[in-house]
């Protein structure tokens, strides 16, 4: 934590206490109907909040017992303390009663005495001892009420005196511990009223010495009271008095510049002497010779004096050692002159005209080191905290640093409700329940990041809404029907103008408009109200004069109304908002498009997120409103929102327990988590790092998570956003938060009850998310905005992610490139070396296009001797990734940490390296398809245990389906199984869905039966009936059942099976038997039944819904009728196509289509959202807007696919040239998320754009859409039928069914090729 605002101090004589107990300093003080407790300049022990309502009166602690009493009113609370044992030290409420006061009377001080006796003032003195229950032991009425009544420290004086008194009372006690306990009293005379008085402390608390009383009048002179005299009329006597007025002489000639103003205090002789013992230790460590102001000291410090420092406004301080206080010869050297020095800021009053300019001095020293201590506290809300090294103190030679701010104690003196920042967050307001308003100065110090109070803004009436502008210097206040501006420079804050409006609707928000030029005299602000219409007016600022008397014809300060204006295009919204403020500062651009900066977010009731952005046009008076983005959420009635100018929003449902994050431009779900009902989110700020990587703060009511964004990761679905930190503040307050806000810089501010908490950018290591980054153990010092950059920023070349998209990209000779160069970087890798994020490759070869290569041997070997000639090495020339490379590699990642990669990373290098040396050794016999299966196959496998992935993802069982080498794959599958496929696995694989060759299916097909019947020693006919009856081999099935004497159910099988099934009897037989297996919930096994009584549909159901197993239905299905069935055909379209609309996958709808010989919608589906391309739309559901159901690898199939046949380029010439742009520059905005920055150049770079949709054919009234293509290389399959009436392009549309693939006729084939 960087800075505490513990809250406003009363202006209280009493408000504010310090002792030492058990060994430990505790300063308290009270703030509106709270107590605080701090052992030091920014460390909050506990803040305790009175049940009561009203403010605290006063505050005592007592340093025997470490109890703390505090009173409001006639009541007094005590507090007693516990846990300072566990390190946890904490007061709880011991005591609360009330004193009998006359109606209205109430406490006013409080002093604690021995054996836990308290000492209340009022209009009485009453003494209780609060051991066990409260019980009065005296009580004396007095003639006035008290203003001081303080013990002497031995408990043997009470010291007393009224408001404007000028007789001090002292109470002598006559008995101790006794049942009645009685004083006798006298008085001390002054001449004037007495403003301050101090009893002498011991150095520990069981010393006796003789009782010393200090007091100070108004008539400027300081009396020191002994017991000089025993037999005296007076308890004490004035042994010796100090003028201070005489003590501080003018130095200057020029009498002006004196102060009749004087302050003092006493350092006791204790303290004073730890100061010393500090002073000279300190000294002692740095090692100075010659130190006069240390000699100085110590001459002074072997006297043991008692210090009285005296002050006045003008930083002029004079110091006198008072020794032997109260000897009864007292001489005249025993008062000392010890210092006399200007140039002393801490910032006193030079006069006293009003009460709020009054101060009070406390100081201590604590006994474990550190030097003196001053708490100076101002009656107008502030206690400062100064240290100082006594040596510099009261060094005679000139300086300025004798004493060094440590904190300010500031805050409100009731509940915090709402924090507005400006742009830059450096300046904030803060407001109260009491509208109560002050400006923050936020400013970064050499000791860190510190606010100060600048302004207090007075106003009665209920604020709406609050903007600060022109970094804090004025604040515009909107109320239900006028705003207003405040000039917020000085520290009370003046009112500079007002504006009446009247606009329909409720105001909903106030926001600063982007000005044509920076900073200028003139402002424009807007406010928008629930009916969507709004106001802006136009704010004139003061101008900086020559001086106060010129007007020099500037105008006034004013607020007019510029326009008005209606935004139209709302049905129901609910909320309208100015966006937070992150990324590069506005600036104007000429003109309003989606390119200009957003400055407001609205909502409606059913959860659609608009962005808007604003330009004004000074000539037409008038303000130009662009809707830049939109983003139907699904979230209805949203009980909160946020969006930032970098175009991302949070949402948060009607519970408060949901959290979404959106990306507006992409319209994309990033990340959504519910948090459970208990803990409601109140409140959500944005900001982002200096290269736009955006931090949410998501406010609870005790604390506040930091959510950073991450990169997308496609390949293992990792989340987009994770909590990087937490600020909890139930340590500090019972309070709930009221509002949190950011400053600049990544510090977050947290108003809390009267405080505020101001939180720095350290990060805590111990998060999950920052463990698995790998950071480097020796520099602690990562901050706030380096570890988000870490997380999001360009991957370096050799990570992971990147290798990955670079394979799905078709970049296989840039990986091996990549793979080679680590190999030699790792092969002399010291730890601790740097690593270039490119390996030394030079960034062009990245995106520079690889012309097509043939992948015959020779073709292949020389290019890959051109490519890796230029570096080669002299013992050896590394060609490719060979198994020899990749172990070598692999070996050195096990011992070594690799720079910019977590552990889970490097794990995850590893197995890629292995895995590509694998697909390269079979890389002459298959195509990139295959050679991307085979990867993240093994990629697959290789993770199967650490990933929640249960089968390999569509977007693989894609890749194979489109390749041409399925047989390769076919073998590893099965290979990789150790040859003995269940269905189990068979499903992880996914190979029934991408096998497209009949036969081979079918073989593989009874391979599963086969493996799935001997899987368990008892060999099971029921294990594998399904498969056998799907391939319509009854016999094979009545020889295992023959062979399965063990099993009760044999003979009633045999018999069952001989029938003929093709008899209407026995299919009924075959059914029934079916329907009795599903009410024994043996699905399976009721499935085969079906399928023996040729229901084929009633199958595919039952292992839809009771097995929920949508590969079996499908891969049953393609084996019992083929692959143009009716059923597989009903199954897609019903089945598949809207399980993907709801889930938004494209690879499964892709997929889905090319099954359906609906290749054009297949390119489609790749681009649209799927649910558009349903001819009965389905609702998709929130998941299938996360930002995991795009994926640039979609980009790769589509340019594939797009040119494979007429029918693909049919689809792609649907494809509005706008749709795809908006496509390629989407992926690349992807990618960039993704850390693959060098990809999305590629793709941007290298990417073609299909030739508009060409003219007619001769004959047919259709175009040809092979002349799309720019380059007439491809084989173009011509899979077009050859109708007359024009396609309908929905899904269900009457078009005859596309012939089955045949070879192309030799005239089609010449005609692909341009002839």
């Amino acid at each position: 934590m960087r800075a505490v605002l513990p809250g406003k101090p009363r202006a209280k004589l009493q408000a504010v206490c310090t002792g030492c107990w058990d060994s430990r300093r505790l300063i308290a003080y009270v703030t509106g109907n709270a107590l605080v407790v701090l052992t030091g300049p920014n460390t909050i022990l506990q803040t305790i909040y009175d049940d009561d309502e009203a403010e605290l009166e006063a505050i005592a602690i007592d340093e025997l017992s470490g109890k703390i009493a505090t009173c409001t009113g006639p009541n007094i609370r005590v507090y007693k303390p516990y846990g300072q044992g566990e390190d946890a030290l904490k007061w709880a409420l011991q005591h609360s009663f009330s004193i009998d006061e006359p109606a209205g009377g109430s406490a006013t001080t409080l002093s604690w005495g021995v054996a836990e006796e308290l000492l209340i003032g009022g209009a009485s003195l009453t003494l209780y001892s609060t051991l066990d229950t409260p019980a009065i032991i005296w009580k004396k009425e007095l003639a006035n009420e008290a203003k001081f009544a303080h013990f002497s420290y031995d408990s043997a004086y009470i010291a007393s005196t009224g408001k404007y008194d000028r007789l001090v009372k002292i109470w002598r006690r006559l008995s101790f511990g006794s049942d009645d306990t009685r004083f006798d009293f006298s008085y001390l005379p002054h001449p004037a009223t007495v403003t301050s008085m101090h009893w002498r402390r011991p150095f520990h608390a069981d010393q006796t010495i003789d009782n010393v009383l200090y007091t100070i009048c108004a008539d400027n002179v300081l009396r020191i009271w002994a017991a000089t005299d025993p037999h005296g009329l007076q308890l004490l006597q004035l042994w010796a008095q100090i003028d201070l007025k005489e003590s501080i002489q003018p130095r200057s000639l020029a009498q002006a510049a004196a102060s009749n103003v004087r302050f003092a205090f006493i350092i006791d002789s204790r303290d004073f002497t730890h100061a010393t013992e500090h002073a000279v230790q300190s000294r002692a460590a740095k090692g100075d010779k010659e130190d006069h102001a240390l000699s100085h000291l110590i001459e002074v410090a072997n006297r043991s004096p008692e210090i009285c420092v005296v002050l006045d406004g003008l930083g002029n301080m004079s110091a006198w050692g008072l020794e032997n206080v109260g000897c009864k010869a007292r001489q005249t050297t025993n008062i000392f002159n010890v210092a006399h020095v200007d140039g002393l800021e801490v910032g006193l009053p030079s006069d006293l005209s009003d009460g709020s300019k009054y101060v009070q001095f406390y100081n201590y020293c604590n006994n474990d080191g550190g030097g003196l201590n001053l708490l100076i506290h101002h009656f107008d809300g502030k206690i400062e905290v100064f240290e100082s090294n006594v040596a510099d103190l009261f060094d005679p030679s000139p300086r300025s640093d004798r004493f060094v701010s440590k904190a300010t104690w500031t805050g409100h003196a009731s509940t915090v409700r709402k924090i507005i920042r400006n742009v830059s967050g450096r300046a904030v307001v803060s407001r109260t329940d009491g509208n109560e308003g002050i400006l923050w100065k936020h400013m970064d110090l050499a000791g860190g990041t510190s606010v100060f109070r600048q302004s207090i803004i007075q106003e009665k009436e209920y604020i709406h809404r609050i903007c600060v502008m022109r970094k804090g210097n004025y604040v515009m206040y909107l109320h239900s029907n006028r705003i207003a501006l405040w000039d917020t420079r000085a520290f009370e804050a003046k009112l500079l103008a007002n504006c009446d409006f009247s606009v329909e609707g409720k105001p909903l928000c106030i926001l600063m408009l982007p000005e044509i030029s920076k900073g200028g005299p003139v402002a424009h602000v807007a406010t928008i109200t629930s009916k969507m219409k709004g106001v802006v007016w136009e704010v004139q600022l003061p101008q900086r004069r020559a001086s106060a008397t010129e007007l020099n014809g500037y105008p006034e300060p004013s607020v007019r109304e510029f326009c008005q204006f209606d935004l139209g295009a709302t049905e129901d919204v609910s909320y309208v908002l100015p966006v937070d403020p992150a990324g590069s500062p506005p600036v104007i651009s000429g003109f309003l498009d989606t390119f200009a900066r957003d400055i407001a977010i609205s909502y409606t009731h059913s959860g659609v997120l608009r962005s808007w952005t604003a330009r004004i046009d000074l000539k037409a008076r008038k303000v130009d409103w662009l809707e830049t983005c939109s983003v139907d959420t699904g979230i209805h009635e949203p009980a909160l929102a946020s969006g930032s100018s970098i175009r991302k929003a949070a949402l948060v449902n009607s519970t408060r327990s949901e959290l979404t994050i959106w990306d507006v431009r992409g319209a994309q779900l990033e990340y959504s988590q519910d948090f459970e009902s208990q803990d409601t989110i109140k409140d959500l700020d944005w900001t982002s790092t200096p290269d736009d990587q955006s931090i949410l703060a998501v406010g609870f009511q005790f604390r506040v998570v930091l959510l950073a964004q991450m990169r997308y990761d496609y390949l293992n679905k990792g989340p987009a956003w994770a909590a990087i930190r937490e600020f909890n503040i139930r340590d500090l307050t019972p309070h709930p938060i009221g509002d949190s806000t950011w400053l600049g810089g990544g510090n977050l501010i947290i108003g809390a009850g009267n405080q505020l908490f101001v939180f720095d950018k350290a990060v805590d290591n111990s998060a999950p998310v920052l463990a698995s980054l790998g950071l480097p153990r020796k520099n602690t010092s990562m901050d706030l905005f380096d570890v988000v950059s870490r997380l999001n920023g360009p991957l370096p070349v050799y990570h992971p992610q990147f290798l990955g998209q670079c394979t799905l990209a078709g970049k296989t000779t840039l990986v091996q490139k990549v793979l080679i160069a680590l190999y030699k970087v790792l092969k002399y890798y010291v730890e601790g070396d740097i690593v270039d994020s490119h390996l030394g490759i030079d960034s062009e070869e990245f995106y520079t296009p690889i012309d097509y290569i043939p992948s015959s041997s020779v073709a292949a070997s020389k290019i890959s001797k051109a490519s890796f000639g230029n570096f080669s090495d002299d013992e050896e020339d590394v060609e490719s990734v060979t198994e020899e490379v990749a172990l070598a590699i692999h070996e050195k990642l096990t011992k070594i940490a690799m720079p910019q990669l977590s552990r889970q990373e490097q794990i995850h290098l590893a197995d890629i390296v292995e895995c590509v040396a694998i697909v390269e050794k079979q890389r002459r016999s298959m195509d990139d398809n295959a050679a991307r299966f085979m990867l993240f196959f093994r990629q697959y496998a290789l993770h199967r245990g650490r990933s929640n992935e249960v089968n390999l993802s569509w977007r693989e069982i894609n890749w194979a389906y489109h390749s041409n080498s399925q047989d390769i794959l076919t073998d590893m599958v099965s290979h990789h199984f150790h040859g003995k496929m269940l269905w189990a696995h068979a499903r992880e694989s996914g190979i029934f869905m991408w096998m497209t060759d009949a036969n081979a299916l079918r073989a593989q097909f009874e391979n599963i039966a086969r493996n799935e019947y001997t899987k368990s020693d008892m060999k099971n006919p029921v294990d594998c009936s399904l498969f056998y009856l799907a391939l319509k081999k009854k016999a094979v099935l009545q020889g295992l059942w023959r062979m399965a004497a063990w099993n009760r159910e044999q003979s009633a099988t045999i018999k069952l099976l001989t029938n003929n099934f093709n008899d209407k009897k026995w299919k009924t037989a075959a059914l029934k038997n079916a329907y009795a297996l599903m009410g024994k919930h043996r699905h399976e096994y009721a499935a085969a039944f079906f399928l023996l009584a040729d229901c084929l549909k009633d199958a595919v159901n039952v292992i839809l819904n009771q097995l929920k197993d949508l590969q079996l239905a499908i891969a049953v299905t393609r084996v019992y009728e083929g692959e143009r069935g009716p059923v597989l055909k009903e199954l897609l379209q019903d089945k598949v196509l809207p399980l993907a609309a709801q889930e938004g996958n494209r690879w499964l709808a892709s997929w889905a289509f090319w099954m359906l010989h609906r290749r054009d919608m297949s390119v489609r589906a790749l681009i649209s959202p799927v649910y558009t391309l349903l001819e009965t739309p389905q609702s998709p559901n929130l998941q299938s807007k996360l930002f995991l159901t795009d994926d640039p690898a979609l980009i790769i199939l589509y340019s594939q696919l797009r040119q494979m046949t007429l029918q693909t380029l049919r689809g792609a010439s649907k494809i509005t040239p706008k749709v795809e742009w908006a496509f390629v520059l989407h992926n690349a905005r992807l990618y960039d998320r993704m850390g693959c920055d060098l990809l999305a150049l590629d793709l941007v770079r290298n990417w073609e754009f299909l030739l508009p949709a060409p003219t007619i054919f001769k004959n047919l009234e259709q175009p040809d859409p092979r002349q799309m293509l720019r380059r007439r290389s491809s084989l173009v399959v011509a899979d077009l039928p050859m109708p007359k009436v024009p396609l309908d392009m929905k899904s269900g549309g009457h078009k005859p069914p596309p012939s089955v693939f045949e070879e192309p006729e030799s005239s089609s084939l010449l005609d692909s090729f341009g002839f």
